[in-house]
């Protein structure tokens, strides 16, 4: 018996500032077909809708009962990602989350073992390493190109996003912070080129108690800020790889995508983990200069994830964006927040498997079903 063939039918809930990037991509991509927008606003659906010529506009679940609908794809805000896609997960649907993965370590081991039991697939933001960059990085460092990695830095610095966020509470709320908001991005890089995490060690601070909305209608209005706003977190890897991160928006200095893998050999320069293209470069000891490495792969943007997804639920076959990688990323930053909080180490006891590298000449533009 064969299964389903053409695109694979998708549901895009959650229509906010990140779907357009999502949808932009989504569209033209000719292994899938957006079915449905879905929002709790009905006119942003409906608009969202209309902008991206998405025949229908629902609400949540109209959108994931609806028969043409295969893979949701969860763009709600992150207190809402395990409900939703529990409840897409309960329809027989393949998810896929935006990051972080859910609020908390419970909801994601529960959700995790509900797609397996129901026999889908279930896919976390983000999907930035499937992009040019980071995969050149990978083949690099799985090559020995930098001999054997050692040790990473990164900083993520920043005066924060209210300054061009519409709608930035949601940000300084549990579940963000530039821990939960930013982190994902390079703690997934680093999981891929690692492996995942044993134990963390960190500090952390909160600037000031309240911030405003520095853009759109609502500039101006002042908000709580719930969470810590600097994270300074020591990692240890179980491969042994130990890693110095850095994450705040406290800082008037912007200073993103800093990535440093060191290695027996040399030390690598990966392009900043929020993109999905950017230089690569090498530097040995004998090195005056560093050494640009030319990148190969797509640099398509979000949505990728979706399409691997989509390829994968097609041929039979595991994914890479993995539920187990969002949700070993999260196991870690709640022991990164734990950690400063106890102020002490604290083990990471998840693990996940380390996505193999797309296909040499993996291009979405060419991905196509029957």
């Amino acid at each position: 018996m064969t299964g389903p063939v053409g695109p694979v039918g998708v549901a895009v809930v959650g229509c906010g500032t990140i779907s357009h990037q999502y949808l932009a991509n989504l569209v033209s991509f000719p292994g899938v077909r957006v079915v449905a927008c879905a929002d709790l606003d009905p006119g942003r659906a409906r608009e969202v809708a209309e902008r991206y010529g998405v025949p229908v506009a629902a609400t949540v679940p109209e959108a994931i009962s609806h028969p043409g609908v295969e893979l949701v794809v969860n763009l709600t805000i992150p207190s809402a990602h395990a409900e939703v896609a529990m409840a897409a997960v309960g329809a027989g649907r393949h998810v896929y989350n935006e990051k972080p993965f859910t609020a908390d370590r419970e909801s994601g081991a529960a959700l995790v073992e509900a797609a397996a039991s129901a026999g889908v697939l279930l896919g976390s933001a983000p999907d930035t390493f499937l992009g040019a960059g980071m995969q050149t990085a990978a083949r690099i460092v799985a090559e020995g190109g930098i001999g054997t990695p050692l040790s990473a830095l990164t900083l993520l610095q920043g005066p924060g996003p209210e300054s061009w966020h519409p709608s930035p509470e949601f940000l300084f709320q549990p579940g963000g912070g530039p821990l939960f908001d930013m982190g994902p991005y390079y703690l997934t890089a680093l999981t891929t080129l690692f492996g995942p995490a044993r134990r963390v060690a960190a500090v952390a601070r909160r600037a000031r108690d309240e911030r405003v909305v520095g853009s759109g209608p609502r500039a101006g209005t002042r908000f709580p800020v719930e969470v810590p706003t600097h994270v300074t977190a020591l990692l240890e890897f179980a491969a042994g790889q130990a890693a110095t991160m850095v994450f705040t928006f406290d800082s008037p200095l912007r200073r993103a995508g800093f990535v440093e893998i060191t290695g027996t050999e040399a030390t690598m320069r990966v392009p900043d983990p929020n993109t999905f293209g950017g230089e690569v470069r090498l530097r040995r000891a004998e090195d005056e200069e560093w050494r640009p490495v030319p990148t190969e792969g797509t640099e398509a943007g979000r949505g990728l994830g979706v399409l691997d997804m989509a390829q994968a639920i097609r041929e039979g076959r595991p994914h890479r964006a993995t539920g187990e990688l969002g949700l070993h990323v999260l196991d870690t930053m709640i022991a990164v927040a734990e950690s400063a909080e106890r102020a002490a180490f604290v083990e990471v006891t998840g693990d996940c498997p380390v996505p193999e590298p797309l296909p040499r000449g993996w291009d979405p533009a060419t991905i196509r079903f029957g």
